[in-house]
């Protein structure tokens, strides 16, 4: 069994009547490819009951349940309540090394918009008490499914592979605290510490299906300042008496574009967002203070360092020079997260392992992009690790934009849906290819 963890799952019924196919029926098929063929109805069904039911960052009591009973079906050992609403799972197969792979259980704050008869009308509340609308739309929920089909073809086959299988479904990716919590709780004390780590995330570049990679540098840091101005508020008749926040955060936002653009090197890359600002409540009152919320990328801990410092000298030299009574409030909405790296000697193993499963005109090397995933924990964590993407995009449609200069739907949007099919089937299938060369007899 599992060593000491928080608890066992006793498995639920409710949606369960036709869990995983297994055993016999998945070893029928004689190909992969036809055993996840197999899968996909099962497999739809649980995707399509993920994507109604989205929970928000530490709240996925229902998908972990959900996930953990499918898995314990399977004859995993299963536990929860790992770093709070996580999942853990043991498959031991024999003497060999430990092969981890992730899915990320949690959704986002995205009212949905695409029509589809399994959309998503769930709400959650805010900090503030507010209901808010709920959604996939960074595909956990695709990842979910193809991560169940990937643990069912895995258990139907033991005799293929050796080792052991470590299953985690991870909360709260999308605040980039989940993997942080499970690895603060124990998730490589209390069970085995795996000697390599795969995830795999949907993307809207690329066609449906196929599997991209890059080795080394990948998905970019992340921190996350807010800043306070202070100023005096008053009668917006009278500014003169005042010392206007809202002025001073103009000149800032503007004093923050030259970092990237002036004090960077244009070599290195590096993104500084404001995505909110909040001050006032009305047109006639100038108010005592503005909240501003950044986002700041880069892959290099230099310049990380050199930014902050430059938006800290920015900030207050604005508040001095408008004579602010304070300088402004630095603060950070979490802890951030390091680059993602995928280790180059595991990068250049799987990504083979996939295209001779594929088919090599299915895997293809990817640039290194800009946002942030804060599985880049289990790397610094010392476990040789490997982030792929999965293609989620019709083909034609993503042709036709590339033609046309429009954008499909990406993540994070109220219409992202992948395309279902290919890029489930896909993601099982690299999965498996992945894993059985990693715990190869």
């Amino acid at each position: 069994m599992i060593g000491p963890m928080p608890r066992f799952v006793t498995p639920i019924v409710v949606l369960f009547a036709a869990i995983a196919i297994q055993g016999d029926a998945l070893r029928g098929q004689g190909t992969i490819a036809g055993d996840v063929d197999a899968l996909y109805g099962d497999l739809t069904g649980l995707y399509e009951d993920l994507h109604r039911n989205p929970e928000l960052a530490f709240q996925e009591t229902r998908t972990a349940a959900t996930l953990a009973a499918r898995l314990k079906a399977l004859g995993y050992e299963v536990a929860t309540g790992v770093g709070r609403t996580g999942v853990v799972a043991l498959l031991r197969n024999g003497q060999g090394p430990t092969a981890m792979l992730r899915t990320e259980l949690d959704a986002l704050p995205v009212e949905e918009k695409t029509g589809v008869p399994f959309a998503s009308r769930a709400t959650a509340r805010n900090a503030s008490g507010q209901p808010i609308p709920v959604m996939h739309a960074c595909g956990h929920d695709l990842h979910m499914a193809a991560w169940v089909g990937t643990a069912a073809w895995m258990a139907a086959h033991r005799d293929e592979w050796r080792g052991t299988l470590m299953l985690v479904g991870q909360p709260a990716e999308e605040i980039v605290g989940g993997a942080a919590a499970m690895l603060k709780d124990g998730l490589f004390e209390k069970f085995p510490k795996p000697d390599f780590a795969i995830g795999l995330h949907d993307d809207d570049t690329m066609p449906a299906g196929t599997v991209g990679y890059r080795a080394g540098s990948f998905r970019a840091s992340m921190m996350a300042p807010i800043i306070t101005i202070v100023g005096r508020g008053g009668h917006g008749a009278a500014p003169h008496n005042t010392v206007d926040p809202i002025v001073i955060a103009a000149r800032t936002v503007l004093g923050l574009q030259t970092i990237a653009a002036r004090e960077n090197n244009p070599l290195d890359p590096l993104v500084v967002t404001i995505g909110s600002i909040h001050g006032g409540t009305q047109g006639n009152i100038i108010p005592d203070q503005v909240r501003m919320e950044l986002s700041v990328r880069t892959f290099s801990e230099d310049v990380r360092k050199r930014t902050l410092a430059a938006i800290q000298r920015i900030a207050a030299a604005e508040a001095a020079a408008a004579g602010a009574p304070r300088e402004p409030l630095i603060e950070f909405a979490n802890a951030g997260i390091g680059p993602v790296f995928n280790d180059p000697a595991l990068t250049t193993r799987v990504s083979a392992a996939i295209g001779r499963a594929l088919g090599a005109d299915r895997v293809v090397e990817m640039s290194p992009k800009m946002t942030s995933e804060d599985f880049s924990e289990y790397g610094r964590a010392g476990v040789p690790a490997v982030l792929l993407h999965i293609g989620a995009v019709n083909p034609a449609k993503l042709a036709d934009a590339r033609r046309t200069g429009t954008a499909v739907p990406a993540p994070h949007s109220p219409e992202w849906l992948p395309e279902l099919e290919p890029t489930l089937k896909g993601a099982v299938r690299a999965e498996i290819a992945a894993l059985l060369d990693l715990l190869a007899k």
